[in-house]
Parts: structure tokens; C-alpha cells; sequence
């Protein structure tokens, strides 16, 4: 899912944006796929595009999350926050969830040019900071597409740019609960990141989340964590 660009685009970019930074600002040059292969725990990501139909909220995924005290990170795009001002604030007043953001119009990043990308990552992390007071340090590019104008994007905007190794696959409509949960149990394991979907396009999702929660994770002595949480982890018993 990675383009090269000219270095000549890198350096620009590079400029661009360099005096906006302060020296406190944290830098981070990773793409972050998984977590500690040490730890015992796995972080369960729920991307909030944008849709064009239905509420655009898996209301039954959230109630059993929620109920159950599921700890998840929720990657938030602008254009979505825009239309879920409840909801959002819902989110952020769960401490066993955590919130990051998806682009601010869910656009394919490699297809623009440095200000462009710029600008699609910066709105909901602003929208996040002026009308929630939260500040926002995990992002996820829109359909996990991004080139190395992006990485250098997030990197000085202070972000961590966090991908995943477990695409569940849940927004296809041909998939079953069970391929689904097939395709997750072959390959998690300790330091696992799993993208899923909480925007309702995922029809198979709130039971594939509660198998995973209720029987998978705990046969392999792994259990639900956020990704800040994955990252700080270090192995213990769960």
C-alpha cells in the first residue's frame, strides 16, 4: 500500500511544514503495524468512515462493546465526527476507549500532493482539539493507502502513524461471521492490531467482535487492549 515519491517532493515537504513545528514536538518515523510480540495483549481498531447511506454507527457493536467494557481505539474521520457530534462525545467519555483519526474526507493520500495531504490529515485532529479539547496522537490513513510524502507528513506532525498486520475483512458482504473469525484466528497473535469497522458497514461485525472477545482471545491467553495500550505493553499475564 506504499508509493515512492521523487525525493524532490520529500525535501519540499520537508520545508513546507518545518517551521510550524515547535521543539517539543514529538517525532515518530515508524509505521506501526503490531505491537510488542512480548506482550499478551491485542489491539481491537475500529475505522469511522464516512458512508453514504444508513447512520453510519453500529449501534449493536457499541452497546456490546460498551457493556462489556471493551477496550477499543476508534480512528475518526472529519467528515464522520461532522455528522456523530453525540456520539463522538460519547467516545471520548469511555476511558476504556481511545480515539484517533481517519483523514478528514476519507481521500486516497497517495493521489495528492504534500499540502493536499496535509490538509485531509490535519482537519479532524484540529476538529478533535477546538470543539472536543481533546488532542489526538494515533493516526490511520484512509483505506491504509499512503506514500513516503505521507510518512513524512505524520512523522513531523507529531502523529503515530498506526496501520495493522489483521485486516479482518469485515466491510465485505460475502464474508460470513465465520470466515471472518477463520481469517482472524489463523493469524493473531501476541501484539496483534485488527482493523475492523464500527460505521455499520461491517453486517457481521458485533458477532464477530463477541466470539473474538468471548472465545478466541481467551483460548490463546490474549486479551483487548487499546493501542497506546499495546505499545506501552510489556509481557505479563492477562
Amino acid at each position: 500500500m506504499r508509493r515512492l515519491v521523487p525525493i524532490h517532493a520529500v525535501l519540499y515537504l520537508l520545508s513546507l511544514i518545518a517551521l510550524e513545528l515547535t521543539p517539543s514536538t514529538p517525532s515518530f518515523a515508524q509505521v506501526i503495524t503490531s505491537g510488542p510480540p512480548s506482550c499478551p495483549g491485542v489491539a481491537l481498531t475500529f475505522d469511522l468512515c464516512p458512508v453514504r447511506t444508513g447512520s453510519g454507527y453500529d449501534q449493536p457493536l457499541m452497546d456490546y462493546l460498551i457493556t462489556h467494557r471493551i477496550p477499543a481505539t476508534f480512528f475518526m474521520s472529519g467528515k464522520w465526527m461532522a455528522k456523530h457530534d453525540v456520539e463522538v462525545e460519547h467516545l471520548l467519555g469511555l476511558d476504556f476507549f481511545e480515539v484517533g483519526t481517519h483523514g478528514e474526507v476519507h481521500a486516497h493520500l497517495p493521489m495528492h500532493n504534500a499540502d493536499e495531504q496535509r490538509t485531509e490529515i490535519l482537519g479532524p485532529v484540529k476538529m478533535l482539539q477546538a470543539h472536543y479539547g481533546h488532542k489526538a496522537s494515533l493516526f490511520r490513513p484512509p483505506y491504509g493507502e499512503y506514500n513516503d510524502l505521507t510518512v513524512a507528513v505524520v512523522k513531523l506532525l507529531g502523529l503515530q502513524f498506526i496501520q495493522w498486520n489483521i485486516e479482518s475483512g469485515d466491510p465485505d458482504p460475502t464474508l460470513s461471521a465465520g470466515k471472518i473469525l477463520l481469517r482472524i484466528a489463523k493469524r493473531v497473535k501476541p501484539g496483534s492490531i485488527i482493523v475492523l469497522h464500527a460505521n455499520g458497514k461491517g453486517k457481521q461485525t458485533r458477532q464477530v467482535v463477541e466470539h473474538l472477545t468471548r472465545e478466541i482471545l481467551p483460548a490463546k491467553n490474549l486479551r483487548p487492549v487499546t493501542v497506546s495500550e499495546l505499545l506501552d505493553c510489556t509481557s505479563r499475564t492477562p
